[in-house]
């Protein structure tokens, strides 16, 4: 952290310089004994505890009070705290996620800090955690279930993809899997990038059981374009709980699902457009697939470093609100109630 006007901090001397005086009677409260002739009742005095608790009270005012001065001189220095980002003078790989949003992807069979999450928000907490990596990729996003959307273009802006993304509900485009027609949307916009590699990501739990085209079809196309498809069979096979709110009429839905599938064409789709079948049956082997897939999918780029400053100013005058709000609360209230 640098300070861009440090000669702010020479008001910090007034602290010293205040005490010296009220040391010497200056600046301290004018008070004027009044002595009352005929009183011979007790004298005002503060027991044992709430003696402790004035003093205590006493000093956290005192000391918030100094606190906040303190922090309004930080801020009124103008902190500045100063990273180096990276900006890349040449183009990285482009790599579309397309995403299956049926039900079924409801099933909660994975879990996230000892608590059960469903396939589908595994799935999106893991391509947010590679989204917001460093590196130089584009990314994209296509929804995909009975039918397709193209929800995020390719893109650099990582905030814009990451809104977009967990904006996604399931159910919203069918209770299908046309894996094929997903895939040839993948291709169709990836075909004109210049990216020096192209992948697509499937993430899916299921077979393709919907769509007019079939899912190898739509393999060879994306390899005759030069585009690579990795696909990840997400979900555990056996009996699970499904819940989801049903986007046609608003109603929760929960129950349980015979989970299962055939695999191999799932593995045919990839080996035909020269990627890899991941199955995945946990949030963490699905984070490392999402890591692998990257790895493979990363290119030597050219970049520079600009210096990006943080200004921070305004944090310590709201931390100075705060202390100064504290210890007016002390003094005006606490103390107050206590005499």
């Amino acid at each position: 952290m640098i300070f861009q006007d440090p000669a702010s901090f020479l008001f910090l001397l007034l602290i010293p310089i205040l005490f010296v005086l009220r040391r010497f009677g200056i600046f301290t409260k004018i008070s004027f004994p009044l002595t009352i002739s005929d009183w011979n009742g007790k004298t005002f005095s503060l027991d044992g505890w709430n003696r402790k608790v004035f003093l205590f009270l006493s000093f956290m005012s005192n000391f918030f009070l100094a606190s906040a001065f303190v922090s309004l001189v930080v801020a009124g220095a103008n902190p500045v705290v100063r990273r180096s980002e990276k900006v890349y003078t040449s183009k990285g790989s482009d790599i579309l996620f397309l995403l299956d949003t049926s039900p079924s992807m409801a099933a909660k069979d994975m879990s996230y800090m000892n608590s059960p999450i469903n396939r589908f928000d595994a799935a999106k907490l893991c391509i947010k955690n590679i989204v917001e990596g460093d590196g130089g990729f584009a990314y994209s996003l296509i929804a995909m279930a009975s039918e397709s959307a193209y929800v995020v273009p390719v893109t650099e802006d990582r905030d814009s993809f990451l809104e977009r993304l967990g904006s996604l509900k399931l159910g919203v485009l069918g209770d299908g899997s046309a894996i094929g027609d997903g895939l040839c949307s993948a291709v169709y916009h990836l075909s004109s990038s210049k990216a020096p590699k192209k992948c697509v990501v499937l993430i899916t739990d299921g077979e393709s059981n919907a769509g007019s085209v079939h899912p190898e079809t739509a393999a060879r196309l994306a390899s005759d374009y030069g585009i690579t498809v990795y696909v990840l069979g997400v979900g555990t096979r056996g009996t699970v709980p499904v819940e989801y709110v049903d986007p046609n009429t608003g109603k929760a839905r929960s129950g349980f699902y015979e989970s299962g599938f055939n695999s191999a064409p799932l593995e045919k789709i990839a080996s035909i457009a020269g990627g890899r079948y991941f199955s995945v049956e946990t949030l963490p082997s699905l984070s490392d697939a999402l890591s692998s897939i990257v790895g493979r999918e990363d290119v030597v780029q050219s970049f520079r470093l600009r210096m990006v400053d943080d200004y921070m100013y305004h944090r310590f005058l709201l931390l100075s609100a705060v202390l100064f709000v504290l210890s007016w609360f002390l003094k005006r209230i606490c103390l107050s109630e206590i005499l």
